[in-house]
Protein backbone atom coordinates (compact mmCIF):
# COMPACT_ATOMS: atom_id res chain seq x y z
CA UNK A 1 0.00 0.00 0.00
CA UNK A 2 1.08 3.57 -0.76
CA UNK A 3 -0.53 6.92 -0.19
CA UNK A 4 0.15 10.13 -2.12
CA UNK A 5 -0.84 13.47 -0.67
CA UNK A 6 -1.39 16.54 -2.83
CA UNK A 7 -4.02 18.45 -4.75
CA UNK A 8 -6.16 15.79 -6.46
CA UNK A 9 -8.25 16.43 -9.55
CA UNK A 10 -10.20 13.97 -11.69
CA UNK A 11 -13.49 13.73 -13.54
CA UNK A 12 -16.73 11.91 -12.86
CA UNK A 13 -18.17 12.73 -16.28
CA UNK A 14 -17.96 15.11 -19.22
CA UNK A 15 -18.01 18.78 -18.18
CA UNK A 16 -19.90 19.52 -21.41
CA UNK A 17 -22.79 17.47 -20.01
CA UNK A 18 -22.48 17.78 -16.24
CA UNK A 19 -20.81 21.14 -15.76
CA UNK A 20 -19.17 21.62 -12.36
CA UNK A 21 -20.58 18.29 -11.16
CA UNK A 22 -18.20 16.52 -13.54
CA UNK A 23 -15.16 17.69 -11.57
CA UNK A 24 -14.00 16.15 -8.29
CA UNK A 25 -11.32 18.24 -6.61
CA UNK A 26 -9.56 17.79 -3.28
CA UNK A 27 -7.26 20.78 -2.54
CA UNK A 28 -5.53 18.70 0.12
CA UNK A 29 -6.21 15.18 -0.99
CA UNK A 30 -4.96 11.69 -0.38
CA UNK A 31 -4.75 8.97 -3.00
CA UNK A 32 -4.51 5.51 -1.46
CA UNK A 33 -3.12 2.75 -3.68
CA UNK A 34 -3.15 -0.99 -2.99
CA UNK A 35 -1.58 -3.54 -5.31
CA UNK A 36 -1.32 -1.01 -8.11
CA UNK A 37 -5.00 -0.02 -7.98
CA UNK A 38 -6.78 2.98 -6.53
CA UNK A 39 -8.27 2.03 -3.18
CA UNK A 40 -9.68 5.42 -2.30
CA UNK A 41 -9.27 9.12 -3.05
CA UNK A 42 -10.55 11.97 -0.95
CA UNK A 43 -9.72 14.65 1.64
CA UNK A 44 -6.44 13.96 3.40
CA UNK A 45 -7.86 14.87 6.80
CA UNK A 46 -10.52 12.16 6.56
CA UNK A 47 -8.48 9.44 4.89
CA UNK A 48 -5.31 9.65 6.96
CA UNK A 49 -7.18 8.05 9.85
CA UNK A 50 -7.75 4.94 7.70
CA UNK A 51 -4.05 4.37 7.16
CA UNK A 52 -1.91 2.07 9.31
CA UNK A 53 0.41 3.88 11.68
CA UNK A 54 3.45 2.88 9.63
CA UNK A 55 1.93 3.73 6.23
CA UNK A 56 4.21 5.54 3.82
CA UNK A 57 2.83 8.86 2.60
CA UNK A 58 4.49 10.52 -0.41
CA UNK A 59 3.98 14.24 0.14
CA UNK A 60 3.30 16.20 -3.06
CA UNK A 61 1.49 19.18 -1.58
CA UNK A 62 1.75 22.23 -3.82
CA UNK A 63 1.41 20.06 -6.91
CA UNK A 64 -1.60 18.97 -8.93
CA UNK A 65 -2.21 15.23 -9.31
CA UNK A 66 -4.35 13.98 -12.21
CA UNK A 67 -4.92 10.58 -13.84
CA UNK A 68 -2.28 9.72 -16.41
CA UNK A 69 -2.78 11.22 -19.85
CA UNK A 70 -4.32 9.12 -22.62
CA UNK A 71 -2.94 9.65 -26.14
CA UNK A 72 -5.37 8.16 -28.65
CA UNK A 73 -3.18 8.52 -31.76
CA UNK A 74 0.61 8.59 -32.07
CA UNK A 75 3.29 7.04 -34.33
CA UNK A 76 6.27 5.44 -32.59
CA UNK A 77 8.07 5.07 -35.92
CA UNK A 78 7.82 8.79 -36.67
CA UNK A 79 9.70 9.90 -33.56
CA UNK A 80 12.76 10.80 -35.63
CA UNK A 81 10.91 12.95 -38.18
CA UNK A 82 9.10 15.23 -35.77
CA UNK A 83 9.66 18.86 -36.80
CA UNK A 84 10.53 18.01 -40.42
CA UNK A 85 9.44 20.94 -42.58
CA UNK A 86 7.23 21.18 -45.59
CA UNK A 87 4.34 19.60 -47.40
CA UNK A 88 0.84 18.45 -46.68
CA UNK A 89 -0.24 14.92 -45.88
CA UNK A 90 0.47 12.96 -49.07
CA UNK A 91 3.76 14.76 -49.70
CA UNK A 92 4.72 14.23 -46.05
CA UNK A 93 4.26 10.48 -46.44
CA UNK A 94 6.48 10.35 -49.54
CA UNK A 95 9.18 12.68 -48.27
CA UNK A 96 9.53 11.63 -44.64
CA UNK A 97 7.32 8.77 -43.47
CA UNK A 98 8.19 6.02 -45.93
CA UNK A 99 11.98 6.49 -45.71
CA UNK A 100 12.06 6.54 -41.90
CA UNK A 101 9.72 3.55 -41.56
CA UNK A 102 11.96 1.49 -43.85
CA UNK A 103 14.58 1.40 -41.09
CA UNK A 104 12.29 -0.60 -38.78
CA UNK A 105 13.06 -3.79 -40.64
CA UNK A 106 16.15 -3.78 -38.41
CA UNK A 107 15.15 -5.14 -34.96
CA UNK A 108 17.98 -3.26 -33.24
CA UNK A 109 16.77 0.06 -34.64
CA UNK A 110 13.16 -0.77 -33.76
CA UNK A 111 14.20 -1.53 -30.17
CA UNK A 112 16.26 1.64 -29.74
CA UNK A 113 13.41 3.86 -30.98
CA UNK A 114 10.76 2.03 -28.95
CA UNK A 115 12.77 2.47 -25.75
CA UNK A 116 13.17 6.19 -26.35
CA UNK A 117 9.54 6.54 -27.40
CA UNK A 118 8.10 4.93 -24.24
CA UNK A 119 10.40 7.00 -22.03
CA UNK A 120 9.28 10.14 -23.83
CA UNK A 121 5.63 9.30 -23.26
CA UNK A 122 6.25 8.86 -19.54
CA UNK A 123 8.33 12.05 -19.40
CA UNK A 124 5.27 13.89 -20.67
CA UNK A 125 2.80 12.25 -18.29
CA UNK A 126 1.26 9.87 -20.83
CA UNK A 127 0.58 6.40 -19.41
CA UNK A 128 -1.81 5.02 -22.05
CA UNK A 129 -1.40 5.35 -25.82
CA UNK A 130 -2.80 3.99 -29.07
CA UNK A 131 0.35 3.64 -31.15
CA UNK A 132 1.25 2.99 -34.79
CA UNK A 133 4.46 1.04 -35.42
CA UNK A 134 5.25 -0.01 -39.05
CA UNK A 135 4.53 -2.98 -41.33
CA UNK A 136 7.49 -4.79 -39.80
CA UNK A 137 6.83 -7.40 -37.14
CA UNK A 138 10.02 -6.28 -35.39
CA UNK A 139 8.54 -2.82 -34.83
CA UNK A 140 5.51 -4.26 -33.05
CA UNK A 141 7.55 -6.68 -30.94
CA UNK A 142 9.96 -3.93 -29.88
CA UNK A 143 7.16 -1.54 -28.90
CA UNK A 144 5.24 -4.13 -26.90
CA UNK A 145 8.41 -5.32 -25.16
CA UNK A 146 9.32 -1.76 -24.13
CA UNK A 147 5.81 -1.01 -22.89
CA UNK A 148 5.54 -4.32 -21.04
CA UNK A 149 8.71 -3.64 -19.06
CA UNK A 150 7.33 -0.25 -18.04
CA UNK A 151 3.88 -1.71 -17.26
CA UNK A 152 2.27 0.87 -19.55
CA UNK A 153 -1.12 0.38 -21.18
CA UNK A 154 -0.42 0.41 -24.91
CA UNK A 155 -2.73 -0.40 -27.81
CA UNK A 156 -0.91 -1.23 -31.03
CA UNK A 157 -0.60 -3.59 -33.97
CA UNK A 158 1.37 -4.03 -37.17
CA UNK A 159 0.49 -1.58 -39.93
CA UNK A 160 -1.22 -3.18 -42.95
CA UNK A 161 -0.29 -1.91 -46.44
CA UNK A 162 -0.44 -3.89 -49.68
CA UNK A 163 -0.66 -1.12 -52.30
CA UNK A 164 0.13 2.56 -52.99
CA UNK A 165 3.31 2.55 -50.93
CA UNK A 166 6.99 1.88 -51.73
CA UNK A 167 8.00 -1.69 -52.54
CA UNK A 168 10.15 -1.81 -49.39
CA UNK A 169 7.01 -1.35 -47.23
CA UNK A 170 4.51 -3.23 -49.37
CA UNK A 171 3.47 -6.65 -48.08
CA UNK A 172 1.22 -9.33 -49.49
CA UNK A 173 -2.34 -9.35 -48.26
CA UNK A 174 -1.96 -12.92 -47.00
CA UNK A 175 1.35 -12.19 -45.30
CA UNK A 176 0.01 -9.19 -43.43
CA UNK A 177 -2.98 -11.20 -42.25
CA UNK A 178 -0.89 -14.14 -41.06
CA UNK A 179 1.54 -11.92 -39.15
CA UNK A 180 -1.37 -10.05 -37.53
CA UNK A 181 -2.89 -13.31 -36.29
CA UNK A 182 0.45 -14.40 -34.82
CA UNK A 183 0.95 -11.05 -33.09
CA UNK A 184 -2.58 -11.08 -31.65
CA UNK A 185 -1.98 -14.53 -30.18
CA UNK A 186 1.37 -13.49 -28.71
CA UNK A 187 0.57 -10.03 -27.32
CA UNK A 188 -3.12 -9.24 -26.89
CA UNK A 189 -3.98 -9.17 -23.20
CA UNK A 190 -0.40 -9.73 -22.08
CA UNK A 191 0.26 -7.45 -19.12
CA UNK A 192 -1.64 -4.29 -19.97
CA UNK A 193 -1.12 -4.59 -23.73
CA UNK A 194 -3.97 -4.63 -26.23
CA UNK A 195 -3.85 -5.36 -29.94
CA UNK A 196 -5.20 -3.10 -32.68
CA UNK A 197 -5.75 -4.17 -36.28
CA UNK A 198 -4.08 -1.29 -38.12
CA UNK A 199 -4.83 -0.69 -41.81
CA UNK A 200 -2.84 2.51 -42.31
CA UNK A 201 -5.62 4.12 -44.31
CA UNK A 202 -7.98 2.95 -47.02
CA UNK A 203 -5.67 4.13 -49.82
CA UNK A 204 -2.83 1.77 -48.88
CA UNK A 205 -4.90 -1.39 -48.55
CA UNK A 206 -6.59 -3.34 -51.33
CA UNK A 207 -10.24 -4.28 -50.91
CA UNK A 208 -9.08 -7.81 -50.07
CA UNK A 209 -6.83 -6.56 -47.27
CA UNK A 210 -9.58 -4.28 -45.97
CA UNK A 211 -11.94 -7.26 -45.86
CA UNK A 212 -9.45 -9.41 -43.97
CA UNK A 213 -8.76 -6.57 -41.53
CA UNK A 214 -12.48 -6.34 -40.81
CA UNK A 215 -12.61 -10.08 -40.22
CA UNK A 216 -9.70 -9.91 -37.78
CA UNK A 217 -11.50 -7.15 -35.90
CA UNK A 218 -14.72 -9.17 -35.75
CA UNK A 219 -13.21 -12.54 -34.91
CA UNK A 220 -10.91 -11.68 -31.98
CA UNK A 221 -12.68 -10.61 -28.81
CA UNK A 222 -11.59 -7.36 -27.22
CA UNK A 223 -9.18 -6.18 -29.90
CA UNK A 224 -9.16 -2.74 -31.47
CA UNK A 225 -9.05 -1.30 -34.96
CA UNK A 226 -7.25 1.97 -35.68
CA UNK A 227 -6.85 3.92 -38.89
CA UNK A 228 -6.85 7.40 -40.42
CA UNK A 229 -9.99 9.11 -41.70
CA UNK A 230 -10.69 12.29 -43.66
CA UNK A 231 -7.55 14.14 -42.61
CA UNK A 232 -6.81 16.07 -45.79
CA UNK A 233 -8.93 17.14 -48.76
CA UNK A 234 -6.56 15.66 -51.37
CA UNK A 235 -6.62 12.38 -49.43
CA UNK A 236 -10.44 12.39 -49.38
CA UNK A 237 -10.52 12.95 -53.16
CA UNK A 238 -8.08 10.05 -53.64
CA UNK A 239 -10.25 7.71 -51.59
CA UNK A 240 -13.24 8.71 -53.73
CA UNK A 241 -11.31 7.62 -56.84
CA UNK A 242 -10.20 4.33 -55.27
CA UNK A 243 -13.63 3.43 -53.85
CA UNK A 244 -16.21 5.03 -56.19
CA UNK A 245 -18.94 2.74 -54.89
CA UNK A 246 -18.69 4.16 -51.32
CA UNK A 247 -20.91 7.00 -50.14
CA UNK A 248 -18.04 8.56 -48.19
CA UNK A 249 -14.57 7.87 -46.81
CA UNK A 250 -16.12 6.54 -43.61
CA UNK A 251 -18.40 4.29 -45.64
CA UNK A 252 -15.32 2.46 -46.95
CA UNK A 253 -14.42 1.33 -43.43
CA UNK A 254 -18.01 0.47 -42.62
CA UNK A 255 -18.40 -1.66 -45.76
CA UNK A 256 -15.46 -3.77 -44.65
CA UNK A 257 -16.66 -4.31 -41.08
CA UNK A 258 -14.20 -1.91 -39.48
CA UNK A 259 -16.67 0.44 -37.80
CA UNK A 260 -17.75 -0.41 -34.28
CA UNK A 261 -16.89 -0.24 -30.59
CA UNK A 262 -13.11 -0.01 -30.09
CA UNK A 263 -12.48 1.33 -33.60
CA UNK A 264 -10.54 4.59 -33.40
CA UNK A 265 -10.16 6.94 -36.36
CA UNK A 266 -7.64 9.76 -36.33
CA UNK A 267 -8.39 13.29 -37.58
CA UNK A 268 -12.00 13.12 -38.87
CA UNK A 269 -11.77 16.68 -40.19
CA UNK A 270 -13.66 16.37 -43.51
CA UNK A 271 -16.80 14.48 -42.44
CA UNK A 272 -20.47 15.28 -42.90
CA UNK A 273 -23.32 14.89 -40.43
CA UNK A 274 -24.23 11.45 -41.76
CA UNK A 275 -20.68 10.24 -41.12
CA UNK A 276 -20.71 11.56 -37.57
CA UNK A 277 -24.09 9.98 -36.87
CA UNK A 278 -22.88 6.64 -38.21
CA UNK A 279 -19.80 6.79 -36.01
CA UNK A 280 -21.91 7.59 -32.95
CA UNK A 281 -24.38 4.80 -33.68
CA UNK A 282 -21.58 2.29 -34.16
CA UNK A 283 -19.74 3.34 -30.99
CA UNK A 284 -16.57 4.30 -32.87
CA UNK A 285 -14.25 7.06 -31.66
CA UNK A 286 -12.51 10.08 -33.16
CA UNK A 287 -8.99 11.14 -32.22
CA UNK A 288 -8.65 14.93 -32.37
CA UNK A 289 -5.05 15.68 -33.43
CA UNK A 290 -4.69 19.47 -33.36
CA UNK A 291 -0.93 19.93 -33.70
CA UNK A 292 -0.60 17.70 -36.77
CA UNK A 293 -3.71 19.14 -38.41
CA UNK A 294 -2.20 22.60 -38.07
CA UNK A 295 1.33 21.52 -39.04
CA UNK A 296 0.20 19.79 -42.25
CA UNK A 297 -2.47 22.40 -43.02
CA UNK A 298 -5.13 19.69 -43.02
CA UNK A 299 -8.06 21.59 -41.54
CA UNK A 300 -9.90 22.35 -38.32
CA UNK A 301 -11.59 19.64 -36.27
CA UNK A 302 -15.25 20.36 -35.42
CA UNK A 303 -15.75 19.31 -31.80
CA UNK A 304 -19.20 20.91 -31.59
CA UNK A 305 -20.52 18.73 -34.41
CA UNK A 306 -18.93 15.63 -32.91
CA UNK A 307 -20.59 16.46 -29.59
CA UNK A 308 -23.94 17.10 -31.26
CA UNK A 309 -23.81 13.66 -32.88
CA UNK A 310 -22.72 12.01 -29.64
CA UNK A 311 -19.42 10.64 -30.93
CA UNK A 312 -16.70 9.52 -28.51
CA UNK A 313 -13.67 11.85 -28.78
CA UNK A 314 -10.11 11.59 -27.46
CA UNK A 315 -6.95 13.62 -27.99
CA UNK A 316 -4.01 12.49 -30.11
CA UNK A 317 -0.57 14.06 -30.33
CA UNK A 318 0.03 12.34 -33.70
CA UNK A 319 3.81 12.55 -33.46
CA UNK A 320 5.64 12.94 -35.90
CA UNK A 321 3.40 15.27 -37.96
CA UNK A 322 2.23 16.30 -34.52
CA UNK A 323 4.77 18.64 -33.01
CA UNK A 324 4.95 17.54 -29.37
CA UNK A 325 4.68 14.49 -27.13
CA UNK A 326 3.26 16.84 -24.49
CA UNK A 327 -0.47 16.57 -23.86
CA UNK A 328 -0.34 20.05 -22.32
CA UNK A 329 1.04 21.52 -25.55
CA UNK A 330 -1.50 19.52 -27.55
CA UNK A 331 -4.41 20.79 -25.45
CA UNK A 332 -3.19 24.36 -25.96
CA UNK A 333 -3.31 23.85 -29.73
CA UNK A 334 -6.74 22.21 -29.44
CA UNK A 335 -7.97 25.39 -27.79
CA UNK A 336 -6.64 27.47 -30.69
CA UNK A 337 -8.09 25.16 -33.36
CA UNK A 338 -11.51 25.46 -31.80
CA UNK A 339 -11.16 29.22 -31.46
CA UNK A 340 -10.58 29.38 -35.23
CA UNK A 341 -13.70 27.25 -35.66
CA UNK A 342 -15.81 29.62 -33.56
CA UNK A 343 -15.88 27.23 -30.62
CA UNK A 344 -14.51 27.31 -27.10
CA UNK A 345 -12.64 24.70 -25.07
CA UNK A 346 -12.66 25.13 -21.31
CA UNK A 347 -9.74 23.87 -19.27
CA UNK A 348 -12.03 21.42 -17.51
CA UNK A 349 -13.20 19.93 -20.82
CA UNK A 350 -9.65 19.82 -22.15
CA UNK A 351 -8.27 17.88 -19.18
CA UNK A 352 -11.32 15.61 -19.28
CA UNK A 353 -10.56 14.76 -22.93
CA UNK A 354 -6.94 14.02 -22.01
CA UNK A 355 -7.92 11.66 -19.17
CA UNK A 356 -11.39 10.17 -18.67
CA UNK A 357 -12.59 11.24 -22.13
CA UNK A 358 -9.67 9.47 -23.77
CA UNK A 359 -10.31 6.40 -21.64
CA UNK A 360 -13.98 6.39 -22.64
CA UNK A 361 -13.11 6.70 -26.31
CA UNK A 362 -11.01 3.54 -25.92
CA UNK A 363 -13.61 1.71 -23.78
CA UNK A 364 -11.12 1.64 -20.92
CA UNK A 365 -12.84 3.94 -18.43
CA UNK A 366 -13.54 0.95 -16.17
CA UNK A 367 -9.76 0.57 -15.82
CA UNK A 368 -8.11 3.98 -16.32
CA UNK A 369 -8.87 7.69 -16.59
CA UNK A 370 -10.03 8.50 -13.06
CA UNK A 371 -9.36 7.94 -9.37
CA UNK A 372 -12.48 5.82 -8.85
CA UNK A 373 -11.81 2.79 -6.64
CA UNK A 374 -10.44 -0.17 -8.55
CA UNK A 375 -8.92 1.87 -11.36
CA UNK A 376 -5.30 1.26 -12.31
CA UNK A 377 -3.22 3.79 -10.39
CA UNK A 378 -1.66 5.70 -13.27
CA UNK A 379 -1.24 9.38 -12.54
CA UNK A 380 0.77 12.47 -13.36
CA UNK A 381 2.08 15.04 -10.87
CA UNK A 382 2.10 18.54 -12.35
CA UNK A 383 4.21 21.39 -10.99
CA UNK A 384 2.60 24.85 -11.40
CA UNK A 385 5.95 26.47 -10.57
CA UNK A 386 7.96 24.61 -13.22
CA UNK A 387 8.99 27.77 -15.08
CA UNK A 388 9.27 31.36 -13.85
CA UNK A 389 6.41 32.50 -16.09
CA UNK A 390 4.16 29.60 -15.10
CA UNK A 391 4.87 30.23 -11.42
CA UNK A 392 4.18 33.95 -11.72
CA UNK A 393 0.98 33.52 -13.73
CA UNK A 394 -0.31 30.69 -11.52
CA UNK A 395 0.19 32.79 -8.40
CA UNK A 396 -2.19 35.39 -9.82
CA UNK A 397 -5.00 32.89 -10.47
CA UNK A 398 -8.11 33.11 -8.34
CA UNK A 399 -9.91 29.87 -9.29
CA UNK A 400 -9.09 26.27 -10.05
CA UNK A 401 -10.39 26.68 -13.60
CA UNK A 402 -8.03 29.60 -14.18
CA UNK A 403 -5.07 27.66 -12.79
CA UNK A 404 -5.90 24.71 -15.05
CA UNK A 405 -6.16 26.97 -18.07
CA UNK A 406 -2.81 28.60 -17.35
CA UNK A 407 -1.20 25.19 -16.90
CA UNK A 408 -2.67 24.05 -20.21
CA UNK A 409 -1.55 27.12 -22.13
CA UNK A 410 1.89 27.66 -20.59
CA UNK A 411 2.84 24.15 -19.48
CA UNK A 412 4.89 21.54 -21.33
CA UNK A 413 7.11 18.61 -20.38
CA UNK A 414 8.84 20.80 -17.77
CA UNK A 415 5.58 20.95 -15.81
CA UNK A 416 5.49 17.15 -15.44
CA UNK A 417 7.23 16.55 -12.13
CA UNK A 418 6.49 12.82 -11.95
CA UNK A 419 4.63 10.06 -13.75
CA UNK A 420 3.40 7.02 -11.84
CA UNK A 421 2.32 3.71 -13.36
CA UNK A 422 0.29 1.16 -11.40
CA UNK A 423 1.03 2.98 -8.17
CA UNK A 424 4.80 3.17 -8.58
CA UNK A 425 7.04 6.00 -9.83
CA UNK A 426 7.89 5.48 -13.50
CA UNK A 427 9.54 8.82 -14.26
CA UNK A 428 10.70 11.77 -12.19
CA UNK A 429 11.99 15.19 -13.14
CA UNK A 430 15.69 15.46 -12.33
Amino acid sequence: MRAIRGELLHFLGDPADRGADAVEHFPDGLLIVRDGLVAEAGPAAALRAKLPADARIDDRRGRLILPGFVDTHIHCAQTDIIASPGGQLLEWLDRYTWPVERRFADPAHATEVAEFFCDELLRNGTTTAAVYPTVHRASVEALFEAALRRRMRVISGKVLMDRNCPDFLCETCEGGHAESVALIERWHGRGRLLYAVTPRFAATSTPQQMQLAGQLFANHAGIYLQSHLAENRAEVAWIRELYPEARSYLDVYERYGQLGPRSVFAHCVWLDDTDRQRMAAAGAAMSFCPTSNLFLGSGLFDLAQADAAGVRVGIGTDVGAGTSFSMLRTLAEAYKVLQLNGQSLSAERAFYLATLGGARSLYLDDRIGSFAPGREADFVVLDPTATPLLERRSAACGTLAERMFVLMMLGDDRAVAETWVMGEPAWRQR
